[in-house]
Order: C-alpha cells, then sequence, then structure tokens
C-alpha cells in the first residue's frame, strides 16, 4: 500500500492518532502537510563568498569530531566536521595510486566511512556492520583501479547515516586519469566543487535533525540552502567555461539544476566518469548521492552581470519533492578573460556491459502499516545485518531491475562495491537522461517507473544496496548481497 492510498483508506483522522505529537509538530513548525516541505528561506541577499574546501592528497587523514561553524552569519555554532568545519576536505588522487588514510572517531556515537562510489575491497567500504567506536580508530588502505570521476565519502552506520550525514560528515573524492587530463577541461581556479545540501536550522543557527514519522515517510528536507557549507553563497567568476563538481549531498531532497537566464550548460560526466561525449542540457535532476560533472560557459556575460544557480519546480517525483524553486548560489562576473578552451565533440570512450547471466527484480515498496519503523522495504523486506539477501557469483554480469511501480515516492537506488550502466526506464519519465548516459553507482527512480541497470560484480565480499533517501534507508531500505 502506497502514502496516498493509505490516506484514502483511513482518513486524517486515523493518522493524527497514530503519529500524535510528531503530527502536531509538523503542524507547529510551518509546514506544508500536503507536501511535508518546510518552506525554503528566499529572503536575504547572497553576500557570503563560496567555500572550497582544501584539497589533500590520499595519505592525509581525517578526523571525525565536533567542529564550530558559521551556518547563520554571525551566529558559531557545533557541527560535525572532518576538519576545521562542517564537511571534509576534497581528496584528489590518481588512478593506478594507493590511499593510505588515517581515521579516528572523536564523536559521541559510532561512526564510519563509506567511500561511496569507489570500486574497493569489502573491509574498506564503509558497509553497516563495519563500525567504529567513539574514541577509536581505523587506516583506510586500498588501491584506485577505476576510471576518472567525482566519487564522495560519508557515515555508513544503521539508523545513524541521516543524522551524521545531516550534521556535517562528509566530503569529495576525485579520481582523476591521464585520459581525463587530455581532454584539457578547466581546472585550477577554473574547476569547482558544488555540495548541495539542504538544512533545518534552529534559531541560533545550529542544525537540527529530528525526523517526524511523516517525515521518515516522505524524506527529511530544510529550508536552508547551503552550498559547500556556505548559506546565500556566490562566487565570482571570469568570462570563459567552469568546470563544476556537483553533489547532491542532502539527506532527501531532490534537486533541479537551472540557471537563471536560460542558458545551455553542458553535461560532461556522470557518478562515475566521464561520459563518451558532451551533453547539452537547459535543466539537470540530480537525486540524493547522486553527482554530475558540468561545464557552464560564462563567455557571453559582461563584467558586472549575474546569474544564479536555480532550482526549479517539478512535478515528477511525488507530493513531497519539487514544490518549492528557489536560487542555490549566485554567480557575478567580475573578470574579462579570453578563453582558449574549446569544447570537445568527444570526451572519453565509454565500453556497454554486455552478456548479462541473470536478472533480478527488487520491488521498492512502502507499508503504512509498520509505523513504529521499517515502512520502507525491499522485496517485502527490511534490513536485518545477519541476514544475505542476495548471493552473486564473482565475476558475474546480472541486471537488476528496480520496480517502483506502485509508489509513489522517489528512490535514488545505490549499490556498494560496483559501478553499473542504465539501460532502461519504463513508465514514469520513460527515458534515459544524459546524466544516465556514463557509469553509475546510483539512480533515481521515480514513482511508476521501473529502471534496469547491469553490472559486473569484481569486488568479492559483503556489500550492501539501498535507497539513498537517507531517512528510508535508516528505516531499513537496505539489503545484503554476498560476492563470492
Amino acid at each position: 500500500m502506497n502514502r496516498n492510498e493509505f490516506f484514502r483508506n483511513i482518513g486524517f483522522g486515523m493518522i493524527a492518532f497514530a503519529t500524535g505529537e510528531s503530527l502536531l509538530s509538523s503542524c507547529k513548525s510551518g509546514m506544508d502537510m500536503g507536501t511535508n516541505v518546510a518552506p525554503i528561506v528566499t529572503d536575504g541577499e547572497f553576500v557570503n563568498a563560496l567555500k572550497i574546501p582544501e584539497t589533500v592528497s590520499g595519505t592525509s587523514s581525517l578526523i571525525a569530531q565536533s567542529v564550530q561553524d558559521e551556518l547563520l552569519v554571525g551566529k558559531k555554532v557545533n557541527v560535525q566536521g572532518y576538519r576545521n568545519g562542517i564537511l571534509g576536505p576534497t581528496f584528489r588522487v590518481q588512478k593506478g595510486s594507493t590511499v593510505n588514510i588515517p581515521f579516528q572517531n572523536k564523536t559521541t556515537e559510532h561512526s564510519n566511512v563509506h567511500w561511496h562510489g569507489l570500486v574497493i575491497p569489502a573491509d574498506m567500504d564503509g558497509h553497516p556492520d563495519q563500525m567504529i567506536m567513539p574514541n577509536e580508530s581505523f587506516n583506510f588502505q586500498f588501491s584506485i583501479n577505476q576510471q576518472a570521476g567525482t566519487n564522495w565519502y560519508h557515515p555508513h552506520v544503521h539508523k545513524l547515516t541521516g543524522k551524521q550525514v545531516s550534521q556535517g560528515l562528509s566530503g569529495l573524492f576525485i579520481v582523476e586519469s591521464p585520459e581525463e587530463k587530455a581532454l584539457n577541461l578547466p581546472s585550477g581556479n577554473y574547476e569547482i566543487p558544488l555540495i548541495i545540501q539542504d538544512k533545518r536550522l534552529n534559531t541560533d543557527g545550529s542544525i537540527k535533525y529530528n525526523p517526524t514519522m511523516m517525515e521518515v515517510m516522505t524524506g527529511y528536507m530544510g529550508e536552508t540552502i547551503l552550498v559547500n557549507g556556505t548559506n546565500k553563497p556566490y562566487l565570482n567568476v571570469a568570462t570563459r567555461y567552469y568546470r563544476f563538481r556537483v553533489l547532491n549531498g542532502s539527506s532527501a531532497r531532490i534537486y533541479n539544476l537551472a540557471l537563471s537566464n536560460g542558458a545551455d550548460f553542458y553535461v560532461i560526466g556522470s557518478d562515475g566518469g566521464i561520459l563518451p561525449q558532451p551533453e547539452k542540457v537547459k535543466n539537470l535532476m540530480i537525486g540524493t548521492g547522486e553527482r554530475a560533472d558540468i561545464l557552464i560557459d560564462f563567455s557571453t556575460m559582461k563584467v558586472g552581470e549575474q546569474i544564479y544557480l536555480n532550482n526549479e519546480t517539478f512535478s515528477t517525483m511525488g507530493a513531497s519533492q519539487g514544490t518549492n524553486s528557489f536560487k542555490i548560489m549566485n554567480f557575478i562576473i567580475t573578470t574579462q578573460e579570453s578563453d582558449a578552451f574549446k569544447m570537445p565533440t568527444l570526451l572519453i570512450p565509454f565500453s556497454k556491459i554486455t552478456g548479462s547471466s541473470k536478472t533480478r527484480t527488487f520491488a521498492l515498496t512502502m507499508d503504512m502499516m509498520a509505523m513504529s519503523g521499517g515502512m520502507h522495504k525491499i522485496n517485502g523486506k527490511i534490513y536485518d545485518a545477519n541476514r544475505i539477501d542476495e548471493n552473486v557469483n564473482l565475476g558475474a554480469t546480472e541486471i537488476w531491475e528496480f520496480d517502483n511501480s506502485t509508489g509513489d515516492e522517489a528512490h535514488p537506488m545505490h549499490i556498494h562495491g560496483v559501478q553499473f550502466q542504465v539501460i532502461s526506464r519504463t513508465g514514469g519519465r520513460n527515458i534515459i537522461f544524459p546524466q544516465e548516459k556514463g557509469w553509475k553507482d546510483t539512480v533515481l527512480v521515480a514513482p511508476k517507473e521501473k529502471v534496469q541497470v547491469i553490472i559486473k560484480f569484481g569486488q568479492q565480499g559483503k556489500f550492501v544496496f539501498h535507497c539513498h533517501n537517507l531517512e528510508h534507508e535508516d528505516d531499513g531500505m537496505m539489503l545484503n548481497l554476498e560476492v563470492k
């Protein structure tokens, strides 16, 4: 039974009775009960310079700890981070290298690090079983044997992932290769990470994370949009091409990105690598956990002009998503420059995976009667750390179908330990999008859709796959797979 059917069958009064103060608190917070979304704060000028995370090598350490940062002007608060403020550094490593990253957990909760998008051994992946307790350490050591791409890292502890990521624990992990460098894409000051997150803030500027039952159902969404931990950010740019590595690092919110002047921009990379050719778009929809590598051309603009990166409304992801249009950040043209960069017609060749030996289907459902937890299910099951749900042969190539045909909420589905290719989408939006024409590890499955991906399993061990709406994941929308 989906959410809409449940509401129709038992009525709002029963919901109010069942959820008690959780529902009342949602009403008091000013949320729209039809969509369960906190209104975006739109007042205020974009006067804060965009923070750029520190770039580090593959031998730098991480310390998960309580730190101070200023998310609202003049209000320093405690957040969680891996360095001196919210979020962590950007790792930049070379294909073929070996990383050695000492990690310390100085928080008050057990934690770990999942290297989202990296195809690495199971004992380094950050499975929920691999808990690092408070005041304990662990050394992450693994080789990078995959194509260049924009990956990221964050905690992955069952029932605490949403909380710890929302409090600030995440960062980018960039892999580079000779093939990518040969493209001479914008680099240095012209290559900018954009980690987009929504937060719900208390009046003192601290981060609030306390989902109600309704918010577990739909996903926890905040009223304040941050980019790289910056509220109301601007970036001074020159009249030339820029490369932006975009991460949707939110807990649940889906974004439909567009430029305020309606200009085209180019998608050149997906989650795990560079596309075969640039894809010209006006909009880019990006679900939680997904990444996109994009190029924006500011050369037609004049010094003094401004352009915003906006979120535009949409109606394809369920009632709780896409209801707000808002500005995310401001680009201010401050410098006139000549630009030698020319958009290549071809990027990096893309070899399609073929030869599937098996198809597995995973029904994505929501059980509204399981109000105490475990509403979100895969094939009728919620997560059990002691159960292996899928056994896969090492080296096998399989097609996995995520079936959301009966659902009314979107599910960005992420598989650990692999990169896959999207081969079909039926129902719903019914197409493969430009950002899905390369290597992926997370795919957005809208209501009424079935999406098929093809995977070659090359890493042995125990992994998980799950919805990357973190409230859905923490609610149990996750299963174990073992490759052997």
